[in-house]
C-alpha cells in the first residue's frame, strides 16, 4: 500500500507539550510521504483515567522530575524556544481542541491553526482559555476567527469531542500525541522516526495479536 493512500489519525490536545514539540516534524513527515491527516482533539483527563494514567500532579515526584528533564532535552533536540512552566498552564484546553473541530468540521485546514495554538501556550504565553484570543489567532492563520470560536461552543462540537474520547480509546490510544496508522499507535512525539519508517516502507500495520 502507498503512503499517498495512507492516513494517519492524530490525536492530541492543545494542553499538551509533547503534542507541541512533535507537531511540526510530524506534519512535515506526513508531507513528505504523501499521507493525509485526520485530526483528532481529544481531552487528556478521562483518556488518562480510563487508561491507567495519573494527571501530572498526582504522579509520583521521580516521574515528575524525569519529566523535566525530558522536557528540556527534547526542546534542544527539536530546536525549538518552549517554557517548561507557561504563564497560563495547566488550563482548561476545551475551547481550543473544540475549535480545530469547527474548522475541520468546516472543511478548513488544521494545520497551521493547531501549531499556532501550541505555540501560544508553549513559547507566547497566551491564555487559550479565552475566546478572544483563540479567536484572534484563528484570524492571524487566516482562518475566520470569531466564526470558529462560535461554533466550537455549539453542542455539535461538544458532541465531537466526546466522540473523538470514544474513538481514541477504542483505537488503543492512552496519552498524546499519538499517531495511529491503520490500527497501529505510535505513542508520542519520539516515535515519528518509527512512524515515518513505516510510511517509507510501505509495510501493513502491526497487529497487537501478532504471533
Amino acid at each position: 500500500m502507498s503512503a499517498a493512500t495512507r492516513t494517519i489519525d492524530y490525536y492530541f490536545s492543545c494542553v499538551s507539550p509533547w503534542t507541541f514539540l512533535g507537531h511540526a516534524p510530524f506534519v512535515a513527515m506526513a508531507q513528505r510521504h504523501g499521507a493525509s491527516i485526520a485530526y483528532f482533539p481529544v481531552g487528556l483527563g478521562p483518556v488518562f483515567a480510563e487508561t491507567g494514567g495519573l494527571p501530572l500532579p498526582k504522579r509520583a515526584p521521580p516521574r515528575q522530575r524525569y519529566r523535566i528533564f525530558e522536557l528540556q532535552r527534547w526542546r534542544v533536540k527539536r530546536g525549538v524556544d518552549l517554557n517548561i512552566n507557561p504563564a497560563f498552564w495547566p488550563f482548561d484546553p476545551t475551547i481550543a481542541d473544540q475549535t480545530i473541530i469547527a474548522a475541520v468540521a468546516a472543511g478548513l485546514p488544521a494545520d497551521a491553526l493547531a501549531g499556532r495554538l501550541l505555540s501560544g501556550v508553549w513559547q507566547r504565553e497566551e491564555n487559550l482559555a479565552l475566546p478572544e484570543v483563540v479567536s484572534a489567532i484563528a484570524d492571524e492563520v487566516g482562518l475566520p476567527g470569531m466564526e470558529l470560536v462560535s461554533a466550537a461552543q455549539e453542542p455539535a462540537a461538544a458532541a465531537t469531542y466526546l466522540d473523538n474520547r470514544a474513538k481514541a480509546l477504542a483505537a488503543g490510544v492512552f496519552g498524546a500525541p499519538s499517531y495511529v496508522l491503520e490500527g497501529e499507535v505510535f505513542w508520542g512525539q519520539d516515535r515519528i522516526d518509527l512512524l515515518e519508517d513505516a510510511l517509507a516502507s510501505g509495510r501493513e500495520a502491526y497487529r497487537s495479536d501478532a504471533p
